[in-house]
């Protein structure tokens, strides 16, 4: 069920960068982020999801997209210290990446 949360999650999350969404555009320009690097990380974050999905057929699939996913959400974490994002803003990022390495602590020792 949480690959299933995650891999939609990620998948919209991913998708609004890389259709350049206004409201994403302005998170990117708040973290101080280049559009090329955005499209990226939107790239990154949709294939995360898709891997996450794919996952639940092949595992080690899943492995990987959530030790990628992991890593992108620590970006993520650090990006909004750096702009000194509220404490709140920077906690929905912490949680995200709690749950994904959460994901990763079962998917590997299965």
């Amino acid at each position: 069920m949480l690959s299933i949360l995650l891999g939609l999650l990620f998948l919209g999350t991913g998708g609004v960068k890389v259709l350049s969404l206004p409201q994403s555009l302005a998170i990117r320009d708040h973290l101080g982020l280049r559009p090329r690097l955005w499209q990226l990380i939107g790239v990154c974050e949709s294939a995360g999801g898709l891997g996450l999905l794919a996952g639940l057929a092949v595992p080690l699939l899943g492995v990987a997209a959530s030790i990628g996913l992991v890593m992108l959400m620590a970006g993520a974490v650090i990006s909004r210290i750096r702009v000194s994002d509220s404490a709140a803003t920077v906690s929905v990022d912490v949680l995200v990446l709690a749950l994904v390495v959460v994901l990763v602590v079962v998917r590997a020792s299965a």
